[in-house]
């Protein structure tokens, strides 16, 4: 692949450093070295982008690297949709032993310890379906996709327009705030859930007991 070196090359032409270039293409510092390094390929969008800054042809740019970056970008699209139906089938699951806990528990009386392979067996349910998310995730960081709208047309093989109000604000929020608004997410999901886990063992005790 020879595309990384082209747009490394160009970028040194016009004496652009990686985080002009982002900034002008709508990208992070990260995923401008990630396209040096030919470890992620730009899609459509970012490379007219990059053509109209380099003042390139897009052919220029991926002269002899259109197979591999399709086979490339195709394989990921892939996996993220594999992903995306394991994560859900097994979120589901998990859902289902939370219930079958619940009714062990609350209907049929069970001391906890009794119960306690069906706990087990929810949280590999919910592990396999974080590892799927967090693979999602690895996915969406190499290919620089923040919002949704990036993401589905990522998915569906359209031009990725980065250059949103809402992609600028995203790109523009800190490493450290994002990693702590996940956490509040988590502790927010965890406390609904256990929230919902109660009221669905009050009810079942009541229609049973």
């Amino acid at each position: 692949m020879e595309i990384g070196n082209r747009i490394k090359s160009c970028r040194a032409d016009v004496g652009m450093s990686q985080d002009d270039l982002a900034a002008r293409i709508y990208v992070s510092r990260q995923t401008i070295s990630s396209w040096e390094n030919n470890k992620t390929y730009p899609d459509v969008q970012s490379l007219l982008l990059l053509s109209e800054t380099f003042d390139v042809s897009v052919d220029s740019l991926i002269k002899g690297d259109v197979e591999a970056m399709t086979k490339t970008v195709d394989s990921d699209v892939r996996t993220m949709k594999r992903l995306g139906n394991v994560m859900l089938v097994f979120l589901i699951l998990t859902a289902l032993a939370c219930g079958w806990f619940t009714f062990q528990v609350a209907v049929w009386d069970w001391p906890l310890e009794h119960a306690i392979p069906t706990i087990v067996i929810a949280l590999v349910m919910w592990g396999i379906s974080m590892f799927a998310a967090i693979w999602v995730d690895r996915i969406k960081k190499q290919h620089d996709l923040i919002t949704y709208k990036e993401i589905l047309s990522y998915w569906r093989g359209e031009p990725v327009d980065r250059d949103t109000e809402r992609g600028r604000r995203e790109r523009a929020i800190p490493s450290w705030m994002k990693t702590v608004r996940t956490i509040g997410w988590i502790i927010i999901a965890l406390a609904v859930g256990a929230a919902f886990g109660f009221c669905v063992s009050g009810a079942i005790a009541t229609l049973f007991g």
